[in-house]
């Protein structure tokens, strides 16, 4: 049972859940910058609740969809379903199962995030199949991350405003800089295999120039929420912080030598997202 529990968990990623949660809670808490509105840790409770089965079904369809690539793949051929851990059928219940609970949590929060739940959910599974028809596909995977900021403010407000909008747009760039670098590592299989991804098609180094335009328009959008709101010097910290770390990984990784790549993508963004989400939380609570 403990096997099969570790199985699921490995299926899904669910340590990369930190990419996106952090955000989730700064768009949580946003929400209560400058309003006089009433704490509810059931309602914190549900967002990320939300997150986690989006996740879990984007990430188990994810492996659905790919089973096929996956078992050509010298570095994916070890994942649960190319290897018989966990069946197709089981993977397809699961990702029902998740998409189902997640629908079902939002209408437990308001009818505007009920009502928005589809658009979310199909953002977030159709990446899975963008590899086959365009390049942009780490676009769409920052977009389907971008939705927590958004999701967890209109969760506590049920109204749009531009700061968590902001955040999301942060997201947005930041995923898809970091997705292409992860992407390197697949440059040559999938050229090989027909798939579009920005380093298959452009090459490595004109893919991690992309990647950098991406973070500096993060880091430009991070500078612009600080101008804008007039946040204070907790949220300068994690800003500063968090820009630095994205520039840090581009040290890391070369065309000619991706060997760092897992710790560009998981500890340098991973120990971002966290920082990030940190000192806007505690700028947000403490304004000093």
């Amino acid at each position: 049972m403990l096997f099969r529990f570790k199985s699921y968990l490995s299926l899904i990623k669910f340590s990369h859940t930190i990419f996106a949660m952090p955000f989730a809670l700064i768009g949580y808490f946003l929400a209560f910058y400058g309003k006089l509105v009433e704490w509810n840790w059931v309602l914190l409770i549900k967002v990320i609740l939300c997150m986690v089965f989006a996740r879990s079904a984007a990430m188990s369809f994810n492996r659905l969809v790919d089973r096929y690539i996956d078992e050509k793949n010298p570095r994916t051929r070890m994942r649960e379903i190319p290897q018989g851990i966990i069946s197709p059928h089981s993977a397809l219940l699961f990702t029902i199962v998740n998409s189902v609970l997640f629908v079902l949590t939002t209408l437990l929060i308001n009818k505007l995030v009920f009502g928005l739940s589809p658009i979310a959910l199909g953002v977030v599974l159709l990446y899975s199949y963008t590899k086959r028809f365009t390049m942009f596909s780490h676009i769409v995977l920052g977009l389907g991350l971008s939705l927590a900021p958004i999701g967890a403010f209109l969760a506590v407000t049920g109204e749009f405003t531009l700061l968590p909008i902001l955040y999301s747009l942060v997201v947005l760039f930041w995923v898809a800089g970091f997705d292409i670098i992860y992407a390197l590592q697949d440059e040559d299989f999938d050229r090989n295999f027909k798939l579009q991804s920005i380093p298959a098609v452009l090459g490595a180094r004109r893919a991690l120039i992309v990647a950098k335009l991406l973070h500096l328009f993060s880091a430009f959008l991070v500078i612009a929420i600080g101008v804008l709101t007039g946040f204070n010097l907790l949220y300068w910290i994690g800003a500063l912080l968090f820009v630095a770390l994205m520039i840090f990984q581009h040290t890391l990784v070369k065309p000619g030598d991706i060997s760092k790549v897992n710790l560009a993508f998981a500890t340098t963004n991973g120990l971002a997202s966290i920082i990030f989400a940190l000192f806007n939380i505690l700028s947000i609570l403490f304004p000093l």
